[in-house]
């Protein structure tokens, strides 16, 4: 593997954003919804051996990366950290890159200073433990001896970046695919939500009638056989207390405003997962008042309904940038 080396101070410095090539001031407005989970790799050959990369990512409530790299190229890594961050916002990255050189190219080369060195320590113990030997192969695995051509360190990191770039497009596409296909799945389930609350809202009438039915039955039932004298506005006053408990028209039009607030962030070209997940709980608030204020089968049914459909996108989210 070659050595990079400094050809001068300045060639070590870490150019500017938009000196390092394509990768580099991707606008924010080419964003779609994105997985966070994706995995990506390419080859690029270079005048010191091939480089190799490899992009893979899991969901991650921030954006974490691991760069693995050899000793050789461990100078690039505040340049590539860089690169990443500009194109991906969440989610646990890992980055290999290496550095293969060509095989049977004669790329090694014979560091005789150090072999002059070796040989003369060797020597040196031969004359103080007699019949002390020290073999040629053991000689060249010695650190040092046997060295690669020294490399560009400025050319190699521009090389490293350029293949970071084309790694980069094809990881964020993968990842706009997966998101392509979360976004349909959170859209139907949205849709989902918006027909249950328009099924509550048409069945509320309903269940307001029936539940006066119930308390007037009842109590007809209590008062049957009885002298007891009744103030029907009094009694109207209560069974008007009592239904105004079971409204739920705030909730409906909280419910309504969430769908409408989901489908405006599933058109935002950025990261969204965040306010997804916020919004789900919004959502679920909702949901459970609309649940405990349930008082028969129908919309005790739909708010469990509803619930599920939450859920479900809650699990989808997790994977989205």
């Amino acid at each position: 593997m070659p050595v990079v080396t400094e050809k001068g101070a300045r060639e070590l410095t870490i150019r500017p954003p938009d000196d390092r090539g394509p990768c580099h001031g991707k606008p924010e407005e080419m964003r779609v919804i994105r997985s966070m989970t994706a995995f990506a790799s390419a080859e690029r050959a270079t005048p010191w051996g091939t480089l190799a990369c490899e992009l893979r990512s899991v969901n991650h409530r921030f954006l974490e990366l691991t760069i693995r790299t050899p000793d050789e190229l461990r100078a690039f890594e505040p340049a590539l950290r860089e690169a990443v961050a500009a194109r991906v916002a969440r989610g646990k990255l890992d980055l290999v890159l290496r550095l293969r050189a060509p095989e049977g190219s004669g790329a090694l080369q014979l560091n005789e200073a150090r072999v002059q060195e070796l040989s003369a320590l060797a020597i040196a113990l031969s004359a103080r433990f007699p019949g002390l030997s020290t073999p040629f192969t053991d000689l060249v695995q010695f650190p040092g001896v046997l060295q690669a051509p020294e490399a560009d360190a400025v050319e190699l990191q521009a090389q490293a970046l350029a293949l970071l770039d084309t790694v980069l497009a094809e990881f964020v596409a993968a990842r706009e695919r997966e998101g392509g296909k979360l976004k349909a799945v959170i859209a139907e389930r949205i849709d989902g939500i918006e027909r249950i609350a328009r099924d509550i809202r048409e069945l509320m009438p309903q269940i307001r009638t029936g539940q006066r039915a119930k308390l007037q039955s009842r109590l007809d039932d209590l008062l049957k056989g009885t002298s007891v004298a009744v103030d029907a506005g009094r009694i109207e006053q209560e069974f008007v207390l009592w239904l105004q408990k079971l409204d739920v028209d705030e909730e409906l039009d909280r419910l309504d405003s969430h769908v409408a607030e989901a489908r405006r962030v599933l058109g935002l070209r950025e990261a969204v997962g965040r306010r997804l997940d916020f919004l789900l709980q919004e959502f679920n608030r909702e949901a459970n008042t609309l649940g405990s204020k349930a008082v028969d089968a129908r919309s005790t049914a739909a708010a469990v309904e509803l619930k599920v459909l939450i859920d479900q996108v809650r699990e989808q989210i997790q994977n989205i940038e």
